[in-house]
């Protein structure tokens, strides 16, 4: 499966080629970025048509902004395969809109994701982005505010997608 994404992205980024065959980037480089812009195409298309088919649509969405914005400032558990990452994104997103948290779970898995965050992040980022590393601390403090809205907000699915990105974070080599 992992193939699909590839080949399709090979396909676009030879056809970008042949069209502008000046562009500065190479096959190469557009396949990658490609690759990466198909793999997040595919996981919100099929999560949400999947949420629409279960009713759940609200909570997934909630799920699925929650979990790649303070993905985007701490990192995470990067899989190899493209449709892998599919699959496990939807499957997860999904799952996690079913489970009900009261109050005090929410505030409990809130402030656990702020003490994963304190020790863990950001992890697994240098490589992901253009972010210096000396300004790891301060995605550190954001990402710590953004979590910590949540002991305000205390949106129980909030709670739930914070925790889960927040441990693939303790997966992660330095």
């Amino acid at each position: 499966m992992n193939e699909l994404i590839e080949a399709l992205s090979l396909r676009m980024a030879q056809h970008i080629k042949s069209v502008v065959p000046d562009h500065p980037a190479s096959v190469a480089v557009l396949k990658h970025a490609l690759a990466i812009t198909l793999n997040v195409v595919f996981i919100v298309g099929l999560t949400l048509g999947v949420s629409i088919l279960i009713g759940r649509t609200r909570e997934v969405l909630t799920i699925m902004v929650a979990f790649a914005f303070l993905r985007q400032m701490t990192g995470g558990l990067h899989l190899k395969s493209g449709m892998g990452c599919v699959a496990v994104s939807t499957l997860l997103f999904t799952g996690l809109s079913f489970i009900e948290l009261d109050y005090n779970w929410t505030t409990g898995t809130t402030i656990a994701s702020m003490l994963v965050i304190l020790i863990f992040a950001p992890a697994g980022i240098e490589k992901q982005t253009r972010i210096p590393p000396k300004y790891f601390p301060l995605l550190k403090v954001l990402a710590l505010c953004v979590v910590g809205l949540n002991l305000y907000l205390s949106n129980p699915y909030i709670a739930i997608s914070f925790f889960v990105q927040t441990l693939s974070l303790i997966n992660c080599r330095r």
